[in-house]
């Protein structure tokens, strides 16, 4: 059976409507939702809006491949977990979501020790499905992949 996320009924902030136009309570409000998953990844959330959410990765041993690289699997889950969050600030009350579609290209390799950026932006927002396009890439600026998933609303 499919997991997916449910908003909680119940929250400290009304989410059906806009933000208070700051940037920092969009970023407050994903931190406040725990995702255990990310949190097992190390996802660090750097800033997030109902347009997009970045977030940074330590490539650590225990996410490589060998040579001593990022797992795809890793990269797949990290970029799918920033649309999955996007999605989140995006829901009305009570809706919920889960990924319907995935594809990466990946395009270079992020070297254990390194830091991944991950930045996932709007392509479409709509009532029943959300897309996003996720860009990861080294501090350099070397794209690692680019992901676009579609996100459905429950």
């Amino acid at each position: 059976m499919a997991k997916f996320f449910v908003m909680p009924k119940s929250v400290p902030w009304d989410i059906s409507s806009p933000a208070k136009g700051a940037e920092m309570d969009e970023l407050e409000r994903l931190k406040e939702i725990k995702l255990p998953f990310a949190e097992l990844l190390g996802i660090r959330y750097v800033s997030a809006s109902r347009d997009g959410v970045s977030a940074e990765m330590v490539v650590r041993a225990e996410l490589c491949t060998q040579p001593a690289v990022l797992h795809g699997g890793a990269i797949m889950a990290f970029a799918d977990t920033l649309g999955a969050a996007a999605t989140l600030l995006n829901l009305a009350e009570g809706a919920g979501t889960t990924t319907l579609e995935s594809k990466t290209n990946f395009l270079a390799p992020a070297p254990q020790g390194a830091t991944v950026r991950g930045e996932a932006t709007a392509v479409h927002r709509g009532r029943r499905t959300m897309v996003w396009q996720t860009r990861v890439s080294l501090a350099d600026g070397r794209l690692v992949a680019l992901v676009t998933q579609t996100q459905l609303v429950l």
